[in-house]
């Protein structure tokens, strides 16, 4: 007897936002198509710390101007946590201040986009950011590269890439670009493969949690400049 396919697990989402209208909002947003499935609920940030260790959400979707721990203080304090290393934090607010997106990427959010965002987006975003991957809407990438590229003082530590190899430094320089792990492959005729596998190495080697790191740090270390196309 042939056993039926079953249905991949939805993706498990903690909402952590003050307002219980836009949480209400999301909530039907998220949810629509049904593989996605909120799983918790918060108010500020301390709580989404708490339902965060309390559920372990594959994705927590976070508001930065939260009473009691902002959603900063709150990413950084899930990202420093070893029994949620897995959880993923995707930003989503209503300001694109640049201080804000690049604290944001630096505290461990692996995404951020604005409440502007289409539905569509909102879920497809959710997904990418399950799946490791890192999202960022264009306008607030344009404005982390922007705040990196101005700021007075690199803040890397000198020499943070000396373990690097050469090819580890070509494919960290690519993704710094926005390059996904396809278009890497392409540019240095590489397999996809074994493209994964130097972004991989890379997190690991940097300690950087997902890519949005790597790209804050390919351009902090000057391994990136400004201008790229």
């Amino acid at each position: 007897m042939t056993v039926p396919a079953r249905d991949p697990a939805p993706i498990r989402v903690l909402m952590a936002d003050d307002s219980t209208l836009v949480r209400a909002g999301l909530l039907a947003l998220a949810t629509h198509e049904g593989d996605i499935e909120v799983v918790a609920q918060a108010g500020n940030g301390r709580e989404a710390l708490a339902e965060a260790r309390r559920t372990h959400p594959d994705v927590v979707l976070m508001d930065l101007r939260m009473p009691e721990m902002d959603g900063i203080e709150a990413t950084a304090a899930i990202g420093a946590d070893p029994g949620l290393a897995d959880v993923r934090v995707l930003v989503l607010t209503t300001f694109d201040e640049d201080s804000d997106i690049l604290e944001a990427i630096r505290a461990g959010a692996s995404g951020y986009l604005l409440k502007d965002v289409a539905p569509s987006e909102l879920r497809s975003a959710i997904r990418r950011v399950a799946a490791g991957e890192a999202t960022l809407s264009p306008a607030v990438a344009r404005t982390l590269m922007r705040q990196v590229a101005d700021a007075p003082v690199q803040r890397t530590a000198p020499g943070v890439l000396d373990s690097l190899t050469e090819r580890e430094r070509e494919v960290l320089t690519l993704i710094g670009r926005g390059r996904s792990n396809q278009e890497v492959a392409a540019e240095l005729f590489l397999s996809p493969a074994t493209a994964r596998t130097y972004a991989s190495r890379l997190l690991s080697k940097l300690h950087a949690r997902d890519r949005a790191q790597l790209v804050v740090l390919a351009y902090e270390s000057g391994l990136v400049s400004p201008g790229w196309d």
